[in-house]
């Protein structure tokens, strides 16, 4: 077993991330590639983007070699149920040459054993979509939102985007002068005429009539995957932070939004953990500490863990080490990578979780 390999997954709706490491700790490969969650972007394309994602994990290492794997992806449970999906994940981890079998797990538990140890607690994750969960005695126990881009995931990237476009659509209708957030929402939707009718090339909005313009931007969007929308919550980070008084009122709103979504199912005076994950709420945005300030009013008392500073270590990095002591399940476990924050990753099996942490 001295030379036996583990491996474990991080799949969400932009993007599905692999770790390769030793039992002895150290880190072997990584991988990345685009969105895997078959339920926002189907079987096929999913397991096209884990595919990536392992092959180029596993390019430097004989797949033989790993005895274990974990995925960790959010709605688990629609994965179980679905012949299809689970067909073509089990299809493209035969083709990396991977032979031993896999754990599926929910990315909220991941999530929550990557930022703290306490047996009891909540876990906030905003990141595509969005979800808040109770865990009880290292096991979910009560689930808030998640509901998916059309009935739910409030305060997630997608509704971010989403509304983003409508309210671009309001100030258009209104005939009111378009402010920042709402200029970069048009020049994004605008950038490429690949999804313009054939023949008709990229779109000048300012030879068509105000109503006409409206009905162009509707389409592009309307002729993509509704998940995409999600790709624009940066131009609301990043018009807030020039000021613009809808990007700001958009993100105070995900705030409120994502503060209930913990509120139904975390009792008043609650004083266990309150962990934030996902794209929204790690790194610098300004959604985060809003978050936090919000949280902190209704759970002062509350220690909220966050895995603020993540970052994946760049190409060619430096493999780090990782403790890989046994712990009973799901104790957290340390991967180190001096500087580069920590980052979770999910762990080889439900009961181990690796994270990089600042030194």
């Amino acid at each position: 077993m001295s030379d036996a390999l583990v491996i474990g997954l991080d799949i969400g709706g932009t993007s599905t991330r692999v770790l390769v490491a030793s039992l002895a700790g150290d880190r072997v490969g990584t991988g990345t590639a685009g969105g895997g969650n078959p339920t926002s972007h189907g079987a096929e394309a999913a397991a096209a983007e884990l595919g990536k994602a392992l092959s180029e994990a596993l390019a430097a290492t004989d797949p033989a070699r790993v005895r274990a794997g974990t995925i960790g992806i959010a709605g688990v449970a629609r994965l179980l149920a679905d012949p299809e999906s689970r067909a073509a994940f089990d299809r493209t981890w035969a083709e990396a040459g991977l032979r031993c079998p896999y754990d599926l797990i929910g990315d909220a538990l991941v999530a929550y054993a990557s930022g703290t140890a306490s047996p009891d607690g909540s876990v906030l994750i905003a990141g595509t979509g969005a979800v808040a969960v109770t865990v009880r005695g290292f096991a979910l126990d009560r689930v808030s939102d998640g509901h998916g881009w059309l009935l739910g995931d409030a305060g997630s990237g997608f509704w971010l985007g989403r509304e983003a476009v409508r309210a671009t659509l309001a100030a258009m209708d209104a005939g009111r002068p378009l402010g920042r957030l709402s200029r970069s929402v048009v020049a994004t939707l605008m950038d490429s005429s690949a999804d313009a009718p054939s023949g008709s090339g990229r779109t000048d909005l300012g030879a068509l009539s105000a109503r006409d313009q409206v009905d162009v931007l509707v389409q592009r969007v309307t002729r993509r995957p509704p998940v995409e929308l999600a790709r624009l919550a940066p131009l609301v980070i990043a018009a807030q932070a020039e000021g613009d008084p809808t990007a700001s009122a958009l993100l105070a709103e995900a705030a409120r939004l994502l503060t209930e979504s913990v509120g139904r199912i975390r009792e008043p005076g609650d004083t266990s953990p309150i962990v934030l994950a996902g794209g929204l709420l790690v790194g610098e945005t300004p959604l985060a500490p809003a978050v936090e300030r919000e949280l902190g009013t209704r759970w002062p008392d509350a220690p909220r863990p966050a895995l603020r500073t993540a970052r994946r270590p760049p190409r060619g990095s430096r493999p780090g080490r990782c403790s890989l002591r046994w712990r009973p399940p799901p104790y957290t476990h340390g991967c180190s990578r001096s500087g580069r924050g920590y980052f979770s990753w999910p762990a080889v099996r439900p009961d181990w979780i690796w994270r990089w942490k600042s030194m």
